[in-house]
């Protein structure tokens, strides 16, 4: 196999072998602890420009298949492994995953000591990367990571989006529906909100509240998605309309960023962020530890024991990091509005926090009752 090499940009450098497509990415070096789920890491619209490092050290052993995709390609910028599966072996599978990366023209790299990687970047923070088996000069690779663009700052939600509005058709009978703003959605928020009755209209990032409204939605979901939430104030523009107009908003992730600043809250970068799934949430409603799964590397700024006043009323902290204490969820008092920074519908799992679908049903019943 063709050598390659990692180097961060603070100059830590390691020697390994090609995996995937050969060439040459950067991005930001992330990792996520997940010991499953590959394939809806690689497919998530949210590591866009990201360079994704598994810590579970036997990546693809269950191949890959037409079903579990997130999105329509992978949007990982690079993949990082230690001991990539030789042959797959699952009932499912429909190839293998370094054929795969190969192409969709992932450039990746094996063989390398993942858990020290991890432990730098856990120290370190993340930070901007390169892989290449092109070139094995780490000074002249580092050269050309220092010259790319950092993660705070990145506007990268009309990169991802969809060009054109889509339906995705409520499973049986239909109850209601709701306008999503794509962000960078994962496919299985659609299928989620289907089972429950609920046919969707997807719109791009850019769509205007009169675009949204035009559809007559029962309420409104705001998408994961990659980027600095700073950047996107359209989004935070629509999600203020929205409330303005009473109509149930639900956002998860990077749209839990949107609608915390559309509350009047600042952002903030982590250190290293929260991938992975098994990241332990305390729902303050239920009084219960959820597992959950998350992608995030920036948060929300907000107190956590206190009912905040802001210009739609009172909001409070709804949802906390057990980890670090970072807020991971909100809740508007007064306007039908609410938040999560993880992932209920996560796939492959876990599905501790799926019931947060059903309570923005609920939500919206409670409005249409009124």
């Amino acid at each position: 196999m063709k050598p390659a090499i990692l180097v961060l940009e603070d100059g830590r450098t390691f020697h390994g072998t090609s995996y995937g497509a050969e060439g040459e990415t950067f991005g930001e070096a992330v990792f996520t602890t997940g010991m499953t789920g590959y394939q809806e890491t690689l497919t998530d619209p949210s590591y866009h420009r990201q360079v994704v490092v598994q810590t579970a050290p036997q990546i693809g052993n269950t191949g890959v298949n037409g079903d579990d995709d997130e999105s329509a390609k992978m949007w990982v910028a690079g993949y990082v492994v230690r001991d990539p599966a030789r042959r797959p072996s699952n009932w499912r599978s429909t190839g293998d995953l370094g054929e795969r990366l190969a192409a969709e023209g992932v450039v990746g790299i094996s063989g390398i000591d993942t858990r020290a990687l991890t432990r730098h970047l856990r120290s370190r923070g993340a930070m901007r990367v390169g892989i290449s088996t092109v070139e094995l000069d780490p000074a002249a690779l580092r050269a050309r990571v220092l010259s790319q663009p950092e993660m705070t700052g990145a506007d990268l939600s009309a990169q991802v989006t969809t060009d054109a509005r889509y339906t995705v058709d409520a499973v049986g009978e239909h109850r209601y529906t709701v306008a999503a703003l794509d962000l960078g959605i994962k496919r299985n928020v659609s299928r989620r909100l289907a089972e429950r009755g609920v046919t969707t209209h997807v719109f791009p990032a850019s769509t205007s509240i009169e675009e949204l409204l035009a559809v007559s939605p029962d309420a409104v979901f705001l998408s994961p998605g990659p980027g600095d939430p700073a950047t996107a104030d359209g989004p935070v523009a629509l999600a203020r309309e929205v409330m303005n107009r009473r109509v149930p908003l639900f956002g998860i992730c990077f749209g839990s960023q949107i609608l915390g600043r559309a509350l009047g809250f600042g952002t903030y970068k982590l250190g290293y962020g929260h991938r992975g799934i098994n990241q332990p949430v305390f729902d303050k409603t239920t009084g219960k530890v959820e597992v959950t799964s998350h992608n995030h590397g920036f948060a929300v700024d907000a107190p956590l024991n206190t009912v905040i006043d802001t210009d739609f009323g009172g909001v409070e902290v709804s949802h906390v990091c057990l980890n670090d204490n970072v807020v991971e969820g909100l809740r508007a008092l007064e306007v039908p509005a609410f938040t999560v920074q993880y992932h209920p519908e996560a796939a492959a799992g876990p599905h501790d926090a799926d019931y947060l679908f059903d309570r923005f049903v609920e939500l919206v019943e409670k409005v249409e009752a009124r």
